[in-house]
């Protein structure tokens, strides 16, 4: 284990951290608020300890898998950690569990808030709290090696950092050097970002508003700054264009790539994304027509089932209705859409789309091998076949995901004691980062209620969902802090 690197970068994490706490003070000083201490404290710890921790690079800069997953699991506990203080120091979240609670939603794009009243906060703590979503959506590592001066030239090593952040059953490199793919990256999520800023001005959103709510978009996390999310701008343009930039940050970052360089055919031959477009508008019909008595209205009925399709499939979970008072059926289509999750190599979470395509494929192919033992069937992806190791760690990712899912809930349930659809949406929605849940957490509640336990428990469920589990179970197995 190359402990001087990890600690190398990790100290680069805990730098940038600091530098990307300033917009939030600068936001405090422009509307004249007093939070010099709630961010200056925060930042000179991180620049200061960043310093220290990098202040000689490592004469052996050797990272293999172990070492990347380590250091990506490590990262977003420290991050989290730190990102929690402005709120504590502010005092608007006095407790230091609650406050690494709505840190670890806010870096993790999960949106579960332990905020009853979001409106009576200033401005510079709201930015900092949905700039988390957008620093979190893409990963902050992925920034740090696209801003590494050394990261061209350690592609191979840096590789191993990338997989065990960037969401999905299999991350590979756009370009040759990984410092330009993840600049690649970044461009392109910036891009959008700003795109979306400048159609929410002009449906008339506030700059400040439209800033924050892309901010939670772009890394589909759903933080909102108003009390009834959404919902409280009451605008159908604006729905619609958070609708569909939430459906496209939820769309392979690759493919953006293919189509900017004219590789149009080869973009749209995604799997993934076929069937990943076809949920989103079967689900939409589903419900539309499930909701039509509540609204009376094809178009009304089309507008807000569209919109909570894409906030739940895409993991964001902003809401324009309480879908808790939805028919059962739509509940348990969103419930569904909860675990498929967007697509992999997005800023979405759950499952993700391509996995399930695959373990559905596999599965098939089981059935096949039992009416045919002799048959050589291979599982195919866009007419190429998918590597035995992709399959094994799809079904691998399934296993553990349940028996964490199954232990998360056991224990949720033993210590609130609450009602069953509560304890399984908390858990649901924490696991896969959508934030708001069913009954006590759904979209008109929040996990204010819980226990401190149970806060700690579900913050380990976020961060398990956002980095896919192992980078996180890795930090706790004994053989990982072996030197072999």
């Amino acid at each position: 284990m190359n402990y001087r690197m990890i600690s190398y970068i990790v100290g680069q994490i805990v730098r940038v951290e600091g530098i990307l706490m300033i917009p939030a003070l600068v936001v405090g000083f422009i509307y004249d608020e007093n939070v010099l201490a709630a961010f200056l404290i925060p930042i000179a710890l991180s620049i200061i300890s960043g310093t220290l921790l990098t202040i000689k690079k490592p004469a052996n800069t050797s990272i293999f898998a172990k070492e990347g997953f380590v250091t990506v699991g490590l990262s977003w506990i420290v991050m989290s950690i730190i990102g929690a203080l402005p709120f504590v120091i502010d005092g608007c979240i006095p407790s230091f569990i609650d406050a690494f609670f709505e840190t670890v939603s806010g870096f993790t794009t999960t949106g579960a808030s332990i905020l009853t009243e979001v409106e009576s906060l200033g401005y510079a703590v709201l930015f900092w709290r949905s700039f988390t979503h957008w620093i979190g959506g893409m990963g902050v590592l992925v920034f740090v090696l696209a801003i590494l001066p050394q990261a061209d030239t350690r592609s191979v090593k840096l590789m191993h950092v990338m997989r065990a952040e960037v969401p999905g059953p299999k991350v590979g490199k756009l370009v040759s050097k990984i410092g330009r793919t993840a600049r690649i990256m970044y461009g392109l999520y910036v891009a959008l970002t700003f795109i979306q800023v400048a159609l929410l001005l002009f449906g008339g959103m506030p700059l400040f508003d439209s800033l924050v709510n892309s901010f939670a978009t772009a890394g589909t996390g759903g933080f909102a700054i108003k009390n009834a999310s959404i919902a409280a701008y009451n605008s159908a343009y604006i729905d619609y264009v958070i609708g569909i930039f939430m459906v496209l940050f939820g769309i392979n970052f690759n493919l953006f790539y293919l189509l900017i360089i004219g590789h149009f055919a080869q973009a749209f031959k995604s799997e993934e994304l076929r069937w990943y477009i076809a949920i989103v508008l079967g689900s939409t019909a589903l419900i539309a027509a499930d909701i039509y008595s509540i609204f009376g209205s094809v178009g009304e009925s089309i507008r807000y089932a569209f919109f909570q399709v894409a906030s739940v499939i895409t993991t964001t979970g902003f809401a324009t209705y309480d879908y808790n008072t939805w028919p059962a059926l739509s509940k348990i289509i969103l419930v569904m859409l909860m675990f498929c999750g967007a697509c992999a190599g997005s800023t979405g979470g759950g499952i993700k789309v391509g996995r399930i395509i695959l373990l559905v494929k596999n599965g098939l192919r089981e059935i096949k091998y039992m009416l045919h033992p002799r048959a050589v069937v291979s599982i195919r992806m866009e007419d190429k076949p998918v590597e035995r190791d992709v399959i094994r760690s799809a079904t691998s990712y399934m296993i553990v995901y349940i028996m964490l899912f199954s232990v998360s809930m056991f224990f949720i349930e033993m210590i609130e004691e609450c009602d069953l659809v509560t304890g399984f949406t908390a858990v649901s929605a924490c696991l896969n980062n959508i934030g708001p849940g069913l009954e006590a957490v759904g979209p008109a509640g929040n996990y204010a209620a819980l226990t401190g336990a149970s806060k700690l428990i579900l913050s380990f469920n976020m961060l398990a969902g956002r980095l896919e589990i192992f980078p996180l179970l890795m930090l706790f197995a004994p053989s990982t802090w072996r030197n072999h």
